[in-house]
């Protein structure tokens, strides 16, 4: 049975930064739109109070996270151990997203290591944490990040990476618009 709490214990902080891979679920309020579901990796969050995390966001083909936060907020991480003690913990709260001419963006892109291909910092205030057994989750061996991403953003260099941006990252597949999306057209 799950346990609930208010806030993120410097225990769960600590398993929170052991692992891995966490993931990042949300979904729009029409009951037709996707909910989705997107893994994250690399060196790209931090656990910034007991109430408050943050996530670097690098160009992918899809900004669906952005766009549901753009529109209700709701959103949700999840972190389970492929290694260790079988553990699963989950983070409920209300994000956003921090663009790169947005006034917080100095402070917090300074927490993370520079990536070519940042997009955004998703920021979520929780108001609940629940733990749970992770017992029908694999064990499974850590072996390196992934390089592909980078080396495909530096491939692709600024120009090439901001004409993928506002091709793929503007709107959700449901046609919702992403800040980037907003920032864009007013251009």
């Amino acid at each position: 049975m799950g346990k609930f709490y208010d806030s993120i214990s410097g225990s769960l902080q600590e398993f929170i930064k052991a692992q891995h891979v966490f993931f990042v679920a949300s979904a729009p309020l029409s009951a037709e739109g996707h909910v989705n579901l997107s893994p994250k990796g690399m060196d790209s969050l931090r656990v910034l109070s007991p109430n408050r995390v943050a996530y670097i966001d690098l160009i992918g083909s899809g900004n669906e996270t952005s766009a549901h936060l753009f529109e209700n907020g709701r959103l949700t991480l999840m972190w389970c151990a492929f290694s260790g003690k079988p553990d699963i913990v989950r983070l409920y709260g209300k994000g956003r997203a921090v663009l790169p001419n947005d006034p917080e963006w100095a402070e917090l892109s300074s927490l993370f290591p520079n990536y070519v291909n940042a997009r955004q910092i998703i920021t979520a205030d929780i108001h609940k944490v629940q733990t749970s057994c992770g017992y029908g989750v694999p064990l499974m061996e850590f072996i390196a990040d992934r390089d592909t991403l980078t080396r495909w953003a530096e491939a692709k260099g600024e120009n090439d990476l901001d004409a993928y941006v506002c091709e793929k990252n503007v709107e959700s597949i449901d046609g919702l618009p992403t800040p980037i999306g907003v920032q864009v057209k007013s251009r």
